[in-house]
């Protein structure tokens, strides 16, 4: 079929002098785990975008984290630099295995008979990925040997990147694997992933795994078409059944029947072609399509819609099957997605897309289409893009990892997207851009999602008259009423390595032309943003509303405010912002606030205009809460800040003037007390420092040793000392001996007078136990 006129997916580009060196499985620091089974790793907690209730995508597994799993690998992260291992993983942390009998162990916490599991492997030399397997053992029984490739992952150099490993900014590390376990494990069984070889791959970093209750094969409908028994279609995947399937669907939709795809694995290599037709698979782990033309490398799998400039497509339903393709490369002009074409009136439910450049690139014009309760992975561009004129269209229930480019988009070039939907989804790291964006559009909706780990050039949600044909002179700037509700976003926003600053979480930009729209923010989580909270860029955004919105937890300033506009705040609580003014604003009076009541924590008068972009304090679920909904706010704003809860110091940037052996600073503020920081020995005096990310009144802090009685009883002289800046430091407390007794648990508490600190340093000059400074946590409180 003739393909659309040629639209490029026009990004900025990474800068090409970015290089970022990254040896395979060293690029972050490593905490060593003990040999000796069962250890576990003493991973940073971080909220999970999986458990925010009522929100985001219910999804049909149970997922564990790898870094909070059993293991004997190494821990790696936390770390949201682009170009390294742990930036690309969930929750911005993995475990990397690089020997044999390297294991991680997860317990289920429900019965499951599958598991899919998603993993790094290091590139190959010439850059065409390496093959390897990895064993899952059952409760200890004989293992399973599961394929894992890294040839889906590792790009280079800038938009739209290729596969040169001699080039730079690698990224796009990770891919997932999945496997059934032949019967249904109960609840409480261990399962293992555990490395049995290294000839193939020097290491395997995995990241999680998500364990599930597939159900059995759905059986053919009564009366439907059989692409197998019915038109010999190849099940076995050996022969191409491009050809047979296309028959099959051609003869549904002429005699009105369904068209069914049993069990089986078949070859694809180009579109399948549908129009008023339901195909129809035995479920998504049964039932498979995948391929790609071996000569002709623009043609691949894919189930598509006529083009619009062919009539378009209508009255379809795609459910219970699979799509995986072999997309190893960026070709934008190349449509290799999972669907696409046009397709109204119609369905995608519980489809299961991997390996495709994009999940679903609608291009219209179109109307009344709907993707549900399925699974988009593992894309070299977006997950869904509404192209050129798609309207009252919805994605929704639909969980999305690991996409290229924009997990969930719509882009009104030329043509008017209206009334277009995206709830209750689940999108989490995409590798480029944002989570979830609308460019123009009228009306839209994009509300009871949750949006996590945003890598590099975008945000979490973004609304924008931004990217070729959005223009309100053809109609498609944003405009009528954008709705943003229940949405919850947890470490969304990062560093645009363009601009050299970072994005918000939740952005809007004018570049085309000012935004002037109704633009409604409520009842929304922003947590742990990487940089800024809410930022406006590129020209003027007027008619934002936020009302019931908290932030906890911002890498540098609540608002970013780099462009004109008009907003109102209702009810709109801040804390634990990185920076002491909480407003960047160096357009002074051309953003005009409007504060209405119940406000905290994110204004100031005057805001910061600095020049300087300062650099971003990631507290990975160190103080901000998640995973749950906005709480009612107080009738009138407080008088004071509201008083910081828990321990202060907890996962925060910590140096050291050094230390033995492996015993490094960061034990001493990763929340676990079996861990230790042991200063050079024999080398008084030695310090520690933490940065809290801003200024706090100290009042008390608790310092630790192990709690085990291996430890004896001893005597540490030590001072304390704070710093706003990091460079002029003044006395909190004078130097003074603490005991240390495994009979009281091995602890002390040091009373501080409440002066304002971000930087908290501890000076130890004497120990009667060994000749260093020993500290297992360094815990600090405002009350």
């Amino acid at each position: 079929m003739t393909p659309p006129p040629k639209r490029l997916l026009l990004r900025r580009s990474l800068s090409a002098s970015l290089s970022l060196a990254l040896a395979a499985f060293s690029t972050a620091a490593a905490v060593v785990l003990s040999s000796a089974p069962p250890a576990r790793a003493a991973a940073v907690p971080a909220p999970s975008p999986l458990a925010v209730p009522g929100r985001g995508a219910t999804v049909p597994f149970k997922e564990q984290e790898a870094e909070y799993a059993a293991t004997n690998g190494t821990l790696i992260g936390p770390n949201r630099l682009y170009g390294t291992l742990p930036s690309e993983a969930s929750g911005r942390q993995a475990v990397t295995l690089d020997a044999v009998g390297e294991y991680v162990e997860f317990t289920l916490t429900a019965p499951a008979n599958a598991m899919s599991f998603r993993y790094s492997l290091p590139d190959s030399a010439d850059g065409t990925g390496r093959d390897a397997s990895i064993d899952v053992r059952v409760g200890g029984g004989a293992p399973k040997s599961v394929p894992v490739t890294s040839k889906y992952g590792w790009y280079y150099g800038g938009y739209p990147f290729n596969n040169n490993p001699g080039d730079t900014n690698p990224h796009h590390f990770y891919d997932e694997a999945r496997t059934m376990f032949g019967s249904t494990l109960a609840a409480g069984t261990k399962v293992r992933l555990q490395v049995s070889s290294t000839s193939a791959s020097p290491g395997f970093t995995i990241d999680l795994a998500d364990f599930e209750q597939v159900g059995a094969p759905v059986g053919k409908p009564s009366g439907a078409l059989d692409v197998v028994s019915d038109f010999g279609a190849d099940p076995t995947g050996a022969a191409d059944s491009t050809a047979k399937i296309q028959a099959a669907v051609d003869a549904g939709r002429t005699q009105g029947k369904e068209v069914y795809i049993p069990q089986g694995t078949f070859q694809v290599r180009d579109h399948i072609v549908v129009d008023k037709v339901t195909l129809r698979g035995a479920g998504p782990w049964y039932s498979v399509l995948t391929g790609r033309d071996p000569s002709d490398r623009s043609k691949a799998v894919g189930v598509y819609g006529k083009y619009a400039a062919n009539g378009g497509s209508s009255n379809v339903t795609l459910k219970d099957f699979a799509i995986i393709g072999d997309i190893r490369e960026r070709v934008d002009n190349d449509q290799v997605n999972a669907i696409g074409g046009a397709l109204s009136n119609s369905v995608v439910d519980n489809v299961w897309m991997q390996h495709t450049k994009c999940g679903a690139w609608m291009d219209g014009p179109m109307d009344n289409f709907t993707v549900k309760n399925s699974r988009i992975l593992d894309q070299t561009a977006d997950g869904v893009n509404f192209h050129y004129g798609v309207t009252n269209s919805t994605v929704t229930n639909t969980f999305v990892r690991n996409t290229g480019d924009d997990g969930l988009a719509m882009w009104a070039e030329n043509v008017p997207n209206v009334k277009n939907k995206f709830t209750f989804n689940t999108v989490v790291l995409p590798i480029l851009a944002n989570n979830i964006v609308t460019y123009g559009g009228k009306d839209i909706t994009i509300s009871d999602n949750v949006m996590a780990d945003t890598i590099t050039n975008g945000g979490g949600l973004h609304v924008a008259n931004r990217y070729p044909g959005v223009n309100s002179g053809q109609g498609t700037a944003v405009s009528g009423t954008t709705t943003a509700a229940r949405n919850t976003l947890i470490r969304t926003g990062n560093n645009d390595y363009n601009w050299r600053f970072g994005v918000g979480a939740i952005w809007f930009s004018g570049l085309n032309e000012p935004i002037n729209a109704t633009i409604n923010i409520s009842d929304t989580e922003i947590l742990d943003s990487s940089y800024a909270a809410i930022h406006l860029i590129e020209g003027a955004t007027n008619g934002l509303h936020f009302d019931n919105v908290r932030i906890d937890g911002a890498g540098t300033y609540a608002l970013q405010i780099q462009a004109p506009g008009t907003a109102t705040f209702n009810n709109v609580v801040a804390t634990h912002i990185a920076q002491s003014n909480p407003i960047h604003n160096c357009v002074g009076s051309g953003f005009q606030i409007t504060r209405g009541t119940g406000n905290s924590g994110w204004y100031a008068d005057p805001p910061a205009c600095t020049g300087t972009w300062p650099d971003p304090v990631w507290t990975n679920g160190g103080v901000p809460g998640g995973g749950t909904g906005p709480t009612d706010p107080p009738t009138d704003p407080p008088t004071d800040p509201p008083a910081d809860s828990g321990n202060l110091a907890q996962g925060r940037p910590v140096t050291e003037s050094g230390h033995a052996d492996v015993y490094g600073a960061a034990n001493a503020v990763d929340g676990n007390a079996n861990s230790y920081w042991e200063s050079t020995n024999n080398a008084f005096p030695q310090s520690i420092t933490v940065d809290l990310g801003a200024a706090k009144a100290l009042k008390r802090l608790v310092l630790k040793l192990p709690p085990a009685t291996a430890w004896a009883t001893r005597t540490q002289t030590l001072s304390v000392s704070g710093s706003t800046d990091n460079s002029s430091y003044s006395s909190l407390k004078a130097s003074a001996g603490y005991t240390f007794d495994p009979a009281g648990g091995n602890k002390v508490t040091v009373a501080l007078p409440g002066t304002a600190t971000r930087y908290l340093r501890l000076t130890f000059t004497a120990n009667t136990g060994w000749p260093a400074g020993q500290l297992s946590e360094l815990e600090a409180y405002t009350s």
